[in-house]
């Protein structure tokens, strides 16, 4: 419907956007390059932000750019289940039936990160989402869990991913000994003014736009209650296109931005 009016070839501000059409923010671009860090440092990292920001995102481009030949990737978006369900989580999703004592389990994750990094010459990369929910003691398992050779060495990458209180939580006293460890940090901040311009007019442009659409004065109102967070700035956006449409409007003006924005539509 919208399409054909706005002369468009695709859905713009859609979710499921091809890792390489991603707008290449500030967050996405310095995330990505301390990602790419770990390629070759290995160890244990935490991506924080806002729920929308682009974190899973940026996890997801980064998965994707990994040699399948040389990495391993394990991703598990943390429940409020047991450690032991947690750990038979893991050794499904890294090929072992997993065990029925949660010790065993343990031993079964270890040896096939150590097999796979050391006789296969594969990283295993386990990247785990919603971290916030981890109790304390799940994040003590954790540290034993990946303390390879006395804390000699890494051969897995590990990513912790949630929101930012989840940093909070990690720095308490009886979390030191995995705090401790993490050799890369990165918080997503909101996009700025400008760039929520340029990411707007990135997503209708690789959707086929070839003239303005959206009004300055409606941009900066998607900035404006969007708090600069790409997952809300989507909903505003596709909204308003349909809005648009209803209203036979040629362009989005910060009239139609506010009618989304308060429901009125």
């Amino acid at each position: 419907m919208y399409r054909t009016f706005y002369s468009l070839t695709s859905k713009p501000f859609k979710k499921s956007i091809e890792t390489d059409q991603l707008f290449e923010s500030t967050n996405f671009s310095e995330a990505s390059a301390r990602l790419n860090y770990l390629k070759t440092s290995r160890g244990i990292a935490t991506i924080v932000g806002e729920p929308g920001s682009g974190k899973t995102s940026t996890l997801r481009a980064f998965k994707n750019s990994l040699n399948p030949a040389r990495f391993k990737v394990v991703y598990y978006p943390l429940a409020t289940g047991s450690v032991t369900d947690f750990y038979r989580g893991l050794n499904i999703a890294i090929g072992n039936p997993p065990a029925h004592r949660k010790v065993n389990m343990f031993n079964q994750l270890q040896n096939s990160i150590s097999n796979l990094y050391h006789k296969k010459k594969i990283t295993p990369v386990f990247i785990l989402d919603e971290m916030q929910l981890a109790p304390n003691k799940f994040l003590n398992e954790l540290s034993i869990l990946f303390n390879f050779s006395m804390d000699s060495e890494n051969p897995f990458i590990l990513i912790l991913s949630g929101l930012p209180h989840f940093m909070h939580k990690l720095s308490l006293n009886q979390n030191q000994s995995l705090y401790q460890r993490i050799i890369m940090k990165y918080n997503f901040d909101p996009m700025s003014k400008d760039e929520v311009k340029d990411y707007v007019t990135h997503q209708l442009k690789i959707s086929g736009a070839n003239h303005d659409i959206f009004t300055a004065s409606a941009i900066e109102a998607i900035a404006t209650n969007s708090n600069g967070l790409p997952r809300i700035i989507n909903n505003i956006s596709r909204n308003a296109l349909i809005l648009g449409f209803q209203l036979k409007a040629e362009t989005i003006d910060e009239e139609i931005i506010m009618k989304v924005v308060s429901g009125t539509l």
